[in-house]
């Protein structure tokens, strides 16, 4: 059978048309890269890099560093700020483990006191805890995501950057899960970090991903090595985004983002669409009896819940193996979070759609759930 992918807060499937083949022609190609070769071709970075930057509005596309995925530059931005004795962090609990792990290691070799603050039953930021937390501990970076992956809540990242700044506190944001699904304007709301990854919502190859840097922001590059340009030079170069693209760039990857992001353009979501369809998923897994996370809007299409007298992991494997149902079960790599939405310690079921989800593969997910609730064991 076909499967039924519910996965796409993961990785989304399938990917925008051609995306494939984009990939397969430059593995199959004659290799290029701009700068380091000896004949023309394509800049492939550049070209993506100006696409980025036409969708997160931003002015220079040089301030956008391409890399491996979010983590990559999540990794990035926190090893390279310059840490003063001391420095404060002030993040949350709905935060990835890609942001919470970098941060435990930078409380255990450099000394940043991190501050975690609780978010709500929804999985979002209270901004008046936001505010109290910058006050008292007056941060050298505030981080924080833009969507949950665990309930899809959006938090109003102008808001909680505009305040971070009146703390003079630097802000980095994850938008793993809100780049290509709701607006994205670092320039436009304040925010000096932005992270991302390019196989999740906007619909391109694993293996791609990226950090923009706001220009006054200094950061130190963690990866060194080979530039193709300015070889002469013993450290990196200070030019932008060469500073922090050491390495080969993984082309055949980025030219797949590149055309996912060409037909988002000339595609474009749905504003009505994927709302709706998030809402039938919600009411009918209600209406059959589970325990859903209900998470007012602006939201992303993330749906958690939980059965009773169902271990997660065995839903999973029934929705896999008699269904064909791809999802996700167990803590999605947020394990703070479930503390405060009630599902601590195992965590959720979670189904995310995408712009291809039809209502067909939703009402045969809810009749999956509604087969397992009342199954008879």
């Amino acid at each position: 059978m076909m499967p039924v992918y519910v996965n796409n807060a993961a990785t989304s499937w399938p990917k925008a048309p051609q995306v494939g083949g984009t990939v397969a022609s430059y593995v199959s190609g004659v290799p290029y890269h701009a700068g380091r070769s000896g004949f023309s071709g394509q800049d492939i970075p550049g070209e993506c890099r100006n696409l980025l930057a036409d969708l997160l509005q931003v002015k220079d596309p040089r301030q956008i560093v391409l890399g491996a995925n979010a983590t990559h530059a999540l990794n990035i931005a926190l090893h390279g700020v310059r840490w003063r004795p001391g420095a404060a962090v002030v993040t949350t609990a709905a935060e990835h483990n890609s942001v919470l792990r970098p941060l435990h290691y930078l409380s255990k070799t450099k000394g940043v006191v991190v501050h975690i603050l609780p978010v709500d039953k929804q999985g979002r930021i209270n901004p008046g805890e936001w505010e109290s937390a910058l006050t008292k501990y007056r941060p050298q970076l505030a981080v924080f995501a833009h969507a949950s992956n665990v309930t899809g809540a959006v938090n109003d990242a102008a808001l909680l950057a505009r305040l971070a700044k009146q703390s003079g506190a630097s802000t980095l944001m994850d938008a793993s899960q809100s780049l290509g699904i709701v607006p994205v304007l670092p320039e436009v709301w304040g925010i000096d970090l932005v992270a991302f990854t390019g196989h999740k919502y906007l619909l391109g190859p694993p293996g791609t991903g990226g950090l923009y840097v706001a220009p006054e922001l200094e950061l130190e590059p963690v990866w060194v090595g080979g530039t193709g340009v300015q070889s002469d030079l013993d450290e990196m170069p200070l030019t932008m985004p060469t500073r922090f693209e050491a390495g080969t760039p993984n082309d055949p990857a980025v030219a797949g983002l590149s055309t996912a992001l060409t037909w988002s353009a000339k595609n474009s979501i749905d504003d009505c669409a994927l709302p709706t369809k998030t809402e039938r998923l919600v009411a009918g897994l209600v209406n059959v009896g589970a325990d859903v996370i209900i998470v007012e809007p602006p939201r992303t299409p993330v749906v958690s819940f939980t059965l009773k007298t169902w271990a997660l992991e065995d839903v999973g494997e029934v929705l896999h193996k008699s269904f064909g149902i791809v999802c996700r079960t167990g803590l999605h790599c947020a394990p703070l979070i479930h503390t405060y939405l009630g599902t601590s310690p195992t965590g959720t079921i979670r189904f995310s759609l995408s712009r291809f989800t039809t209502d067909k593969d939703i009402d045969y997910c809810i009749s999956a759930i509604d087969a397992i609730v009342h199954a008879t064991v």
